[in-house]
């Protein structure tokens, strides 16, 4: 499996950093199987900023689906919206996963969670709402060993 990661810089050597904000699968390092989508997080990193990203593209060793501990969601269930909202609410919430794959919250999907959040929708409401949308995915690599079963294979630079 092909990964992509959109930075402001040339990512060959990726890291597990923590977030200055909470994050739909918590901290770590973020990656989608959408080109398309990578370039937007470039794009929207280099607003206001000018200037150039990249989209780093990544190979997958398939392997570390027998390796590691992976949770991986195909669509927005009760269990998605419960695993994002505690890593988006809880202080200090962490998760015992090396990878945590499934579909990437844009900004109509966090209209939708504040929705949720404020008590207008309730979780099966907010779940129909979501499967409305056509969602990109995103991987995160959480724990340093997942790390080690992606190689880095070229960056695409990316301008605004």
């Amino acid at each position: 499996m092909i990964v992509y990661h959109g930075s402001i810089e040339k990512v060959v050597n990726p890291e597990i950093r923590e977030a200055n904000r909470p994050l739909d699968y918590g901290y770590g390092f973020y990656t989608t199987t959408s080109e398309k989508q990578a370039t937007l997080w470039v794009r929207r990193k280099l607003k206001g900023k000018g200037g150039k990203g990249y989209v780093n593209l990544y190979e997958l060793d398939e392997t570390c689906y027998k390796d590691l501990n992976i949770l991986h969601f195909t669509e927005p269930t009760e269990k998605w919206v419960d695993f994002v909202m505690a890593n988006r609410t809880t202080k200090d919430f962490d998760h015992p996963y090396d990878i945590v794959g499934g579909p990437v919250a844009n900004d109509r999907v966090y209209a939708a969670f504040a929705l949720y959040e404020s008590g207008l929708l309730n979780k099966e409401e907010l779940i129909r709402e979501l499967k409305t949308h056509v969602l990109s995915d995103q991987w995160l690599f959480h724990t340093v060993r997942s790390l080690h079963y992606i190689s880095f294979k070229e960056a695409k630079e990316v301008n605004l």
